[in-house]
């Protein structure tokens, strides 16, 4: 159902069953899948690759202009995946020249007020709370929660099934796996209650917890508890993709635990 109280411009392709809720905007150079709900006031505006079965709510805004000096009016896209739950008031701006795009990938719930930076790479299954603030190029891997207010520094990575506490500043890279709180922001735990929900058997958490422990609780600098993990834990993908996380990082990593620091 398209309602007579919308405006769609006559260049937009709109899919199957879509529906479009009064007062909403739809500009010519946008793309939207089967199935979607585009509720009243949302704005989609020109570079907005929206896929199928999305929920994009009151006064959202889709592939706004990059929030970046930088940007001088280049041609740029927000892509946005399947299935995604975009609540009131969230801003989801497109690229810039740096990567040309905004991506956010499938099965996303992005709640009321979060704001997704020009050129952010967002994964799939993550949730983030209300008034999230990610800067631009921040890439947030798949599976990952970030706590309501909190604030993510332009190039952070935040690596897959990572949960960033509720109000944390986020200024270096949280590794895959982990758990973060505390100011500064620090290593808390594995996120072991996610990872189990998700189908990694005990083996596989035991694993990831012994390479953390190295890691974040042994006093050991970053790339010596990588060669120390390499030398010390079976070779499997989760092993594997935290040693490569932490050394391709250019921000640096999150500080270790407090334990780290006491013992």
């Amino acid at each position: 159902m398209i309602s007579n109280l919308a405006f769609i411009h006559p260049d937009a392709r709109l899919g199957r069953d879509v529906t479009v809720e009064p007062f909403a905007y739809i500009a010519g150079d946008v793309v939207i899948g089967d199935g979607c709900w585009i509720g009243p006031g949302a704005v989609i505006h020109d570079g907005a690759r929206i896929g199928r079965g999305c929920r994009i709510h009151t006064a959202a805004s889709i592939a706004c202009l990059p929030q970046d000096l930088k940007f001088q009016g280049e041609y740029s896209t927000a892509e946005i995946g399947d299935n995604n739950d975009i609540r009131e008031y969230v801003t989801i701006s497109r690229g810039t020249r740096s990567r040309g795009k905004t991506v956010v990938g499938d099965n996303n719930l992005l709640m009321a007020y979060v704001h997704i930076a020009h050129d952010d790479v967002v994964g799939s299954n993550c949730v983030i709370a209300n008034r999230v603030s990610l800067a631009g190029e921040v890439e947030v891997g798949d599976w990952c929660v970030i706590g309501g207010h909190a604030a993510v520094h332009q190039w952070v990575r935040i690596g897959d099934h990572a949960m960033i506490q509720g109000g944390s500043l986020v200024g270096k890279d949280i590794p895959p796996y982990a758990t973060v709180g505390n100011e500064p922001l620090r290593f808390a735990g594995v996120n072991k209650i996610g990872l189990s929900r998700r189908g990694f058997s005990a083996e596989q958490i035991g694993v990831i917890h012994d390479a953390c422990r190295i890691l974040f609780q042994s006093g050991l600098n970053y790339l010596t508890g990588c060669e120390e993990v390499e030398r010390q834990i079976p070779q499997t993908p989760e092993r594997d993709k935290l040693v490569t996380f932490i050394r391709e990082s250019k921000r640096g990593v999150c500080k270790p635990s407090l334990t780290a620091i006491e013992e």
